[in-house]
């Protein structure tokens, strides 16, 4: 696991040194064991190591055998032994057992048709000194982040957003378009960034950049195969391939630990890694401590589990340095356990593995159509999902706004997928979001807009597939594996997802929607193939996420007050109206309402823009609470 940084323009050599060095050295995090640099009339590359496989000879860059290519590459690849195999095979000399080195020969081999070979997560590029030419690609699912921008005559890259503030071409300007889209969303829901002129490489996609051209392709999407296998068939199928994947993903010449929770996806990975650490986090007696839960399995199972509690003192302390790592705010309450639990696995190993993805391929969310506690209306709602298309759409519309027992699950298990999902976040209606944002905020794409580019994609797929593909390509890479990818990285530990993996989508795929969900569960048979490995309290709970007592810090005097004292600033203004905004913290404070994600929403936003505006955008001092102005 590393981070890469560059930049492609025609600066003296002796600034190109200069400036890739300080870009690297603002992703220190991401690889403290060693960094690389390469640098030439037409491209300076950058490289931070955390040595994983290989831990001698991996060092990058890394070039070719004639020294005309040279690559630097964030992540790991899975089957990469296999493919060297090939490779020497066809001629290609190796000087170094890394996986890296694999990709630069398979480039050279296969061109762009290496990305259909490769399993695992990645962000690299490759610089074709000879044709002046840059080729870089970012994994199927978005695992490992991406960025470029194009300024004052230089493209530049990197894992993280915070290197481009390093570079002299670079303009920091706030992309006024993101933050309405973030009020409901809860993370950066457009391609651009909350940086102008910033973007992602979305996930599956390569580009090229030659001549000041820069060309993007999609190489890899979901598919719709759906079978016709039986739940036996589907449950062998899941399980095979679920510790198939595991087993890869345990590949490292360092030791690999796991994150624990008490639910099904990380418990099934632990189950079936046993390894000699897991880690989980709580939050004491205020809510459901998972750390607690965690213990309970790793006792009934035999393996050993270390746990911390976090304190809200300790949350607000830190929050300026999460939203920090972060690169651009996030409001999803689970961000604060994530950024401790990394940090007490990174006390003992360098690799974790965890649970993210299998709710997206498998369908694990309530939101896909378990709004109802009720077993009857479950029952009557999958007899009515049988019938066809046009007659369950009119249907829904007679549902619609009711608001009797059971009419939001009728409804949502009949409408079109497209009327009513726009992901796991709903924080702000739109509506809301305009109304306390200032007139300058207003102007962005709308929700519709933003989620119909992926739903004009899976027309022909069924409702609960709709929703999947939506999640695959809004929520998953712009929230969870971002979150994941940098929350790790903070601490310099890597974080692996066995269950989202190419192998195991290709799984996914054939899964009968009904064993997706059904009235019995979400998830249906997934949990059936945990139930291999795990008791049933685990492998039928209720997800949960990271239970993170919000409700309670900002009902809380001194939590309120520091609250209350960012949003009292001057600088507010700019983007909402102030008195709205401090009436909303009021009013959830003296228990009027509960807007409490709403509030968190805001003050993650302004926590954000305090860093990287009204600051330099350097990492802040962990701030002690006893001295803020409570």
């Amino acid at each position: 696991m590393c981070g890469i940084v560059g930049f492609i323009n025609h600066a003296d050599i002796e600034q190109k040194n200069k400036t890739i060095k300080e870009m690297m050295d603002t992703i220190i995090h991401r690889g403290p064991n060693s960094s690389g640099q390469h640098v030439d009339e037409g491209a300076a590359l950058g490289f931070r190591r955390l040595s994983i496989i290989d831990l001698e000879g991996g060092t990058q860059p890394i070039y070719n055998e004639d020294g005309k290519l040279v690559i630097t590459f964030n992540g790991e690849i899975y089957n990469y032994q296999a493919i060297r195999e090939d490779l020497i095979a066809k001629g290609h000399v190796f000087t170094t057992h890394a996986d890296t080195e694999v990709l630069l020969h398979g480039y050279e081999e296969y061109g762009v048709e290496l990305l259909q070979k490769i399993r695992g997560m990645f962000a690299f590029v490759i610089w074709d000194a000879e044709k002046q030419e840059l080729f870089g690609a970012r994994d199927h699912f978005g695992i490992k982040p991406l960025y470029y921008t194009q300024m004052n005559g230089t493209f530049m890259y990197g894992s993280e957003i915070k290197s481009f503030l390093k570079h002299p071409d670079f303009v920091k300007e706030l992309n006024k378009e993101a933050l309405k889209p973030y009020m409901t969303f809860q993370y950066s829901a457009l391609d651009e960034t909350f940086f102008k002129n910033v973007y992602r490489i979305k996930e599956g996609h390569y580009f090229i950049y030659k001549d000041g051209k820069l060309t993007i392709e999609q190489y890899w999407d979901v598919k719709e195969k759906e079978t016709n296998l039986t739940l036996e068939e589907t449950v062998d199928l899941i399980d095979e391939t679920v510790v198939e994947s595991i087993n890869a993903h345990r590949i490292a010449d360092v030791e690999v630990g796991a994150f624990l929770s008490s639910g099904v996806d990380s418990s099934y990975v632990t189950s079936v890694l046993r390894p000699e650490h897991s880690y989980s986090i709580g939050f004491g007696d205020k809510t459901y401590n998972e750390s607690v839960e965690a213990k309970k399995l790793t006792d009934m199972i035999g393996l050993n589990n270390t746990a911390r509690v976090v304190t809200g003192e300790e949350a607000f302390e830190y929050f300026p340095i999460i939203q920090y790592h972060l690169d651009e705010p996030d409001s999803n309450p689970s961000c604060v356990p994530l950024y401790f639990l990394a940090e007490l696995a990174s006390r003992d190993v360098r690799v974790v593995l965890s649970g993210e993805g299998a709710d997206e391929l498998f369908a694990g969310y309530q939101a896909y159509g378990m709004n109802s506690h009720s077993k009857v209306v479950k029952v009557v709602a999958e007899g009515l999902k049988k019938l066809p298309k046009g007659m369950r759409y009119k249907l829904a519309k007679g549902f619609k706004g009711k608001t009797f027992h059971g009419a939001l699950h009728l409804y949502t298990s009949l409408a079109p997928a497209e009327e009513f999902f726009i992901g796991q976040a709903k924080v702000f209606e739109e509506s809301e979001a305009v109304d306390i944002l200032q007139p300058t905020y207003q102007g962005s794409p709308s929700v519709k807009e933003i989620v119909d580019v992926h739903y004009q994609k899976v027309q022909d797929m069924s409702e609960i597939k709709k929703m999947q593909y939506l999640d695959m390509h809004q929520w998953m890479p712009k929230d969870i594996l971002l979150k994941a990818d940098k929350l790790s990285m903070a601490s310099s530990l890597e974080l692996r997802v066995p269950l989202l993996d190419k192998e195991l989508m290709k799984v996914s795929e054939q899964v009968p929607t009904k064993y997706l969900i059904n009235s019995k569960n979400t998830k249906y048979a997934f949990r059936q193939a945990a139930a291999r490995h795990l008791p049933e309290e685990w492998y039928n709970r209720e997800k949960l996420g990271f239970p993170v007592p919000i409700k309670d810090w900002l009902r809380e005097e001194k939590y309120y007050k520091l609250v209350r004292n960012l949003f009292e600033q001057d600088f507010v203004s700019e983007f909402f109206q102030q008195d709205a905004i401090l009436k909303m913290l009021d009013d959830n404070y003296t228990g009027k309402n509960d807007a409490r994600r709403k509030i968190w929403t805001i003050f993650t936003f302004l926590t954000w823009y305090d860093v990287y505006f009204l600051h330099d955008g350097s990492k802040p001092e962990v701030r002690e609470l006893a001295t803020s102005t409570i």
